[in-house]
């Protein structure tokens, strides 16, 4: 439902437009000064303005400059009973998207409001298809199949308001995806506030979401809002809410029930427009029959699931994401094929944030313009060319126990597979890097993995 504020001194202006509006299903606030209508703007989101041009207190033309300045999104028609064609260029020069004349004629002011409105909507819509456009490339990177349905589902979650849970490990970019979200949505001009659950104490944490009162408690030395009001009109970012306490769960899914808070120490109710994006690193439903979550939090939270899956689960992402990391440090290099699969290999326990910290590391550390797997396993701290312990892993692959008792075909094939397995363990499974130690091209010792359907060193990683 569309918000209307009427800044009117006459109290028959403000009766008579209210009336009209409300009967045409707008949501109306009225105010009979500008001071009073711009503290109102700080409280709700407000659509549209219709504003009067003689006003006590400040001027309407002021208050249009005003108003303009700190809620740009905001339409705002200018109404006078003393109106000349200089004022009205002058307030549409300003930003008003029209003048009316008193008396009102209701058709009218009831054409120029949908017109506002239709306009404004319609800014809005273009500026998400702009960063719809654009945000595979900004936001989320790589090609494989998991990525590109992220990319799907956050485009398509960035159209409505519903909340929104992302699961994942720590450091597989949970923050990305719901920077993303609002990057794409209709809220992208408002805040994205973000709190982490699990660094605020629980002593701290109703006051730091919910804000507080001047001597609300010991160190309260003034007042101070909370996050859900500093991301009215926008989104607010639960990370880690599963570490958040049952006291401060019960009070979240009130807020978003009733859709307001009030502050530690306060008693008055402030009415809150926020989007709500929550994530997390626990099970959640587990916690919620262990007693650490609460179930009902969690299906409100629940209405669009994402999984931010590890870095392990999408390796051929790899090579994009570092160069975009490179890149982003300053440096424009050349990664050989045996880096490629040294980083392929690796099993990446910190996921995308352990992959940056390679990146930082490469750009600081290597010289030149080209790396390879020499390289690469040096700045991840891979001792010798070949990081795999092969005494040890040795015990998983084993000759046939009856390879004597086979024929000449079977046994011969028995052992090549056995020793192209040896072979691709002691070089952690690197294609390339095989086939050169034992002498075959590439292209062969895929046939043969294929044809003995291999399970090589790097497959069992994952």
């Amino acid at each position: 439902m569309p918000s209307i504020l009427i800044i009117d001194d006459e109290p028959g202006i403000r009766v008579t437009l209210a009336s009209i509006l409300e009967d045409e299903k707008y949501k109306v606030f009225t105010s009979e000064d500008a001071l009073a209508g711009i503290e109102l703007l700080k409280r709700e989101v407000i659509d549209m303005v219709f504003l009067d041009v003689l006003l006590p207190k400040m001027g309407g033309i002021k208050a249009l400059e005003t108003i303009r300045k700190e809620w740009p999104v905001t339409e705002i028609v200018m109404i006078s009973g003393h109106a000349n064609i200089e004022m009205a260029v002058s307030a549409v020069k300003l930003g008003a998207f029209d003048f009316l004349e008193k008396p009102l004629s209701l058709d009218k002011v009831l054409t120029v409001c949908r017109n506002a409105l239709a306009i404004k909507k319609l800014r809005e819509e273009n500026k998400t298809l702009k960063k719809t456009y654009n945000f595979s490339s900004e936001d989320i990177i790589g090609t494989s199949a998991l990525v590109k349905n992220i990319r799907e589902t956050v485009i398509q979650a960035a159209a409505s308001d519903a909340r929104i849970l992302i699961t994942g490990e720590n450091g597989s970019g949970k923050e990305v995806i719901a920077r993303a979200i609002h990057s794409c949505s209709a809220r992208a001009d408002s805040p994205f506030i973000d709190v982490n659950c699990a660094a605020i104490p629980e002593t701290l944490i109703e006051s730091e979401l919910f804000g507080h009162e001047k001597g609300a408690f010991t160190d309260a030395v003034s007042t101070r809002k909370g996050r859900f009001e500093l991301a009215h009109g926008g989104t607010l970012f639960l990370d880690e809410i599963g570490d958040m306490s049952l006291s401060a769960q019960a009070k979240v899914l009130r807020v978003i029930q009733e859709q307001k808070i009030e502050r530690v120490g306060g008693e008055k109710t402030i009415e809150t427009d926020v989007r709500i994006i929550a994530a997390t690193n626990q099970d959640l439903e587990k916690a919620c029959k262990e007693g650490r979550f609460r179930q009902d939090l969690f299906f409100r939270l629940n209405v669009i699931p994402i999984h931010s899956p590890p870095l392990r689960d999408r390796k051929e992402d790899i090579p994009h994401l570092l160069c975009h990391f490179l890149k982003l440090s300053g440096k424009d290099i050349t990664l050989e094929s045996d880096a490629i699969d040294i980083l392929s290999a690796h099993n990446w326990p910190g996921n995308v944030r352990e992959l940056k910290n390679l990146a930082e590391r490469i750009a600081v550390m290597h010289k030149g313009d080209v790396i390879n797997g020499e390289d690469i396993g040096k700045l991840l701290n891979i001792k010798g060319k070949n990081p795999v312990n092969t005494e040890q892993k040795s015990a998983e692959i084993a000759l046939p126990s009856d390879i004597l008792e086979q024929n000449y075909n079977e046994a011969k094939d028995g052992f090549e597979k056995y020793y192209l397995e040896f072979q691709l363990l002691k070089n952690n499974g690197i294609i390339s890097r095989t086939a050169e130690a034992i002498g075959i091209y590439p292209s062969n010792l895929h046939a043969k993995i294929r044809k003995y359907n291999i399970t090589t060193a790097k497959n069992r990683e994952q």
